[in-house]
Formats: structure tokens, C-alpha cells, sequence
């Protein structure tokens, strides 16, 4: 089973001052940054998931600019992401068209055609057919009943699109494996939608639409749908946002899978932001301590502003934590008194008021036991990864883009441990 991290441009400054923080002088960002295989030394990922969406175009504006779109359509995929050297030129480049990023479209804005000449152009080992996300679910159905007549619709669309775009992927150089996707409303009408892929000649299938899905419904589908065609078929799944359960899925026949959840947690989870092999052969999660920038988090600005703390004040707060921290590092401050400083600052950019006006909240409370185990356990003394030994207690500082997104590559390297060890990748090896 493979795990493929789906970027979206996700590279750091390899320079960046985190004292100061500051980008390094001159910075000029995509060219003088790094990304997670860079700055590791090896690719934390079984191979990389880019989004037509993501690169964006003239139909649909993406995350790249104009320029970098054009590059990435010259150099290719692989040149761009800088996945071409030696040792990373085994990896896997899937494509996939994004289509949560035109869900609000009647059509999407793609053609199959033209979405083969992009993966064609782009390089790229593996290309998803264009389809329409199906919102609507319900586990009870049966078969190919219910569904709304939107969905429908939209079914009809995402396999007249697979059709075509397979016959298209044929007339070219057949450098990429093309993907069929499964769309649907129910674990009936997907298993049906995969049954017809296959019959159009695809030996390998991406489920689509599982994002706001829960594992059971995940696995409801899974279960239909390998029901309902030869085991030889590969599955791969499309934004998996249960990554962390991924050991549960492996009696599914899972291929691969494409998921930013290691990453993304870093810094848009409220707990789980740090991530260390745990003892069970699962993971150990543990809060980042926030020590957010006085003068551009919006809290804290909101409570300048009313007069509720002062901004000097606010600076004064911020170089305390941050002191104390950098001094617990250094086994130098007791931890309690750390944890007080440390709170102190964090309550007001979490809660939006001072931490004297919040007396017995049980959210605090809560707050303060998950930054105490933090600091307790040290995690990141117990990791050998390269941002960890180069950063120290840094990469557990909840803070700005380059120490949050450090975090989530250092993420990335141990879900991607995980995966390896799983018994079915084991067995491969």
C-alpha cells in the first residue's frame, strides 16, 4: 500500500531565522526553498499527488502563479516538484483534477481531452479520469437505489468522462496509468459506477467523494466495491482523510492512497499537531505549544485594540514564552514556571481574553494538561529526524509558516514509517 502525499506547493525556506524569524535575505520563494524530500533527505512519501486544481490554468485560477503553471506544464511534474533526481526517480506522480475545488460548477471545467494532454505534457506516471463530486450519501440504500436526481447527474457525467478520457489516454505516448474514478451516493450505486469502469477496460480505480465520509462509510463502499469487480483491479483512494486508520483498511486491497493529513495537522488541528511512533505500533500524538506573533494574530489584536492588553505588554508576553521554552530546551527553567509563562501568552491568542479573566474554565484546564505531557515528554529529543535534530524545540513552537510546515514534514517522515511497516507492505519488501 502507498502512500502519496498530495502537495500543494508545500516547501519551506531552508534559511529561515527562527530567532528573528525572518526569511532569509533575498529569498526568492519556490526557487530558494525546499521541499519535504529536499529538506529531509529522502522523500517522507511513497510518491507524489498533484491537482489540476492546485496548478490551476485558464478554466479554474489555482495556488500556482502563471508563471510556475507554465513552467510546471514545460519542465513536467516531475522537474518541478524536483523529483528528478536518482533517487527519487522511482516515485509515482499521480494527477487527479480536484474537483472539490469546481464542486459548485454544473460542469466541470475540464474536457477528458485536454485533462489527458495535461498529464501527458506534466510527465506524470498515473492520471485520474475527470469527474464530479457526489455529496449526497446514505449507507442504507440498496444497489443503485435512491440518489437525487443532482446526483445522478453527476454520476452520469463523471463516466461518460472516464469513457471518453480512456479512449483519449490511448491515441497518446501511454506515459501515465490512467485511473478510472468512482463517484457515488451510496455504497450500491459505487460499487455499480466501478463495475462499469472496469467493463470500459480500467484495471485501476480511484474512490472519489470520501472526504466528509466516515470510516465506516468508507469501508462499506470499499467492501461493495471489491465485491463487484476481479480482485486483480488496483483501488486507490482519493483524499483520505482517515489516514491515521489506515491499518483498518488494509483487508480492503487498498493500492494507494493520497492524503496532506500529516502535514495539514500540524497547525489546523487544536491537539494533534506533533506525531512520534508509539509503542503499540500506532502513533503518539502531542499539542504544539503557541506562541503565536504578538503583532500579527488577530486575537491578540483584537485585545490590544479593546484596550484589554496592551501591545507592549503583548511583546513583553511573547519574548517571555519563547524565552522560557528556549531555556527548558536547554534544561535551564523548571517546567512549571515554563508552562505559566508559556499559558500566560497562549490563552488570550486561543481564547481571545487574558488568562486572569478566565478563572476554573475547563478548557484551560484541558489546554494546560496537553502542554504539560508536551513538555514532560520532550518528544522532540526522541526523534532522529533532520528537522528535529536541526531545530530542536523549535518544531513544537506553534508558530508562523516555516516552523508549522518543519513540523509537518517531520510529520510526513513518520506517517510514512507507519505505512512501511504495515504487514501488507512488510510482506511486499
Amino acid at each position: 500500500m502507498k502512500f502519496i502525499f498530495a502537495d500543494s506547493l508545500d516547501h519551506v525556506d531552508p534559511r529561515y531565522d527562527f530567532i528573528r524569524d525572518r526569511y532569509a535575505a533575498g529569498r526568492t520563494p519556490y526557487w530558494d526553498d525546499v521541499y519535504p524530500h529536499e529538506i529531509m533527505g529522502y522523500a517522507p512519501y511513497d510518491g507524489v499527488l498533484v491537482s489540476r486544481g492546485i496548478v490551476g490554468g485558464a478554466a479554474v485560477g489555482g495556488k500556482y502563479t502563471e508563471a510556475q503553471a507554465m513552467r510546471f506544464r514545460r519542465v513536467g511534474a516531475r522537474t518541478f516538484l524536483r523529483l528528478d533526481m536518482p533517487e527519487f526517480a522511482h516515485l509515482p506522480i499521480f494527477g487527479d483534477c480536484g474537483a472539490f475545488t469546481y464542486h459548485k460548477e454544473e460542469l466541470p471545467p475540464y474536457t477528458p481531452e485536454d485533462t489527458a494532454e495535461f498529464y501527458d505534457d506534466g510527465r506524470f506516471t498515473h492520471g485520474c479520469s475527470v469527474d464530479h463530486i457526489i455529496f449526497d450519501f446514505d449507507q442504507d440504500l440498496v444497489g443503485t437505489s435512491g440518489g437525487t436526481e443532482e446526483a445522478r447527474r453527476r454520476l452520469d457525467i463523471t463516466l461518460e468522462n472516464a469513457e471518453a478520457f480512456l479512449r483519449a489516454t490511448r491515441q497518446m505516448s501511454n506515459r501515465f496509468t490512467a485511473l478510472g474514478v468512482i463517484q457515488g451516493w451510496s455504497p450500491g450505486s459505487m460499487a455499480d459506477a466501478a463495475r462499469r469502469l472496469v467493463a470500459m477496460g480500467y484495471d485501476y480505480l480511484a474512490v472519489g467523494g470520501t472526504v466528509p465520509l466516515k470510516s465506516p462509510q468508507i469501508k462499506a463502499c470499499l467492501r461493495e466495491i471489491r465485491e463487484a469487480i476481479p480482485a486483480t483491479v488496483r483501488l486507490h483512494i482519493l483524499g483520505f482523510a482517515k489516514a491515521d486508520e489506515i491499518e483498518t483498511f488494509v483487508p480492503f486491497g487498498v493500492t494507494s492512497f493520497d492524503t496532506t493529513s500529516p502535514l495539514i495537522r500540524a497547525f489546523k488541528d487544536a491537539k494533534v499537531n506533533y506525531y512520534l511512533p508509539g509503542s503499540d505500533g500506532k502513533l503518539t500524538y502531542y499539542t504544539a505549544i503557541r506562541v503565536p506573533q504578538a503583532v500579527e494574530n488577530p486575537k491578540l489584536q483584537r485585545l490590544a485594540k479593546r484596550g484589554a492588553l496592551n501591545q507592549e505588554r503583548l511583546v513583553t508576553m511573547e519574548r517571555t514564552a519563547l524565552a522560557a521554552l528556549r531555556a527548558f530546551d536547554r534544561e535551564e527553567a523548571a517546567l512549571d514556571e515554563v508552562l505559566e509563562a508559556v499559558l500566560a501568552y497562549a490563552v488570550p491568542s486561543v481564547m481571545g481574553a487574558p488568562l486572569e479573566q478566565l478563572p476554573g474554565v475547563q478548557s484551560i484546564d484541558q489546554l494546560r494538561a496537553r502542554y504539560r505531557r508536551t513538555l514532560t515528554d520532550r518528544p522532540w529529543t526522541r526523534c532522529a529526524c533532520p528537522i528535529c535534530q536541526a531545530l530542536s524545540i523549535e518544531v513544537i513552537i506553534f508558530r508562523a509558516s516555516n516552523r508549522n510546515k518543519r513540523r509537518g514534514i517531520h510529520n510526513l517522515g513518520v506517517y510514512e514509517q507507519l505505512v512501511a511497516r504495515l504487514p501488507i507492505n512488510e510482506r511486499i519488501q
